[in-house]
Formats: C-alpha cells, sequence, structure tokens
C-alpha cells in the first residue's frame, strides 16, 4: 500500500517556491523508484503526528 506525502512530517510548505517539498534527503535510487512505481512505499515516511509530543508528557 502506498503512502501519501499530504500526511508526511517531512513534507512541509517552501515559502520561497510557494509549494510543498519532500525535506528528505534521499539517494536518487529511491526517488526514482517513487516516481516510477506507484506502489512503493517510501522508507522515510513518518506520519505527520502534532500531539506526539503531548502524549509523551503525561
Amino acid at each position: 500500500m502506498a503512502v501519501d506525502c499530504n500526511s508526511c512530517s517531512f513534507y512541509v510548505y517552501d515559502e520561497d517556491y510557494e509549494e510543498y517539498d519532500c525535506q528528505v534527503n534521499m539517494d536518487e535510487d529511491d526517488y526514482a523508484r517513487i516516481m516510477t512505481n506507484h506502489r512503493f512505499e517510501c522508507p522515510y515516511y513518518q506520519y505527520d503526528d502534532e500531539y506526539k509530543i503531548v502524549r509523551k508528557q503525561n
């Protein structure tokens, strides 16, 4: 199952270019697999959970 970049914590808005961009420094092989294979799961995907720190504090 492929993951959606919109829910990834590394997918952030770049104000200079006014678009969203993946901030992971991945190698060319991983990037090519993601672009060519729609079923490839990104190894860097991390769910964007804003409340993760709060749960640890409780």
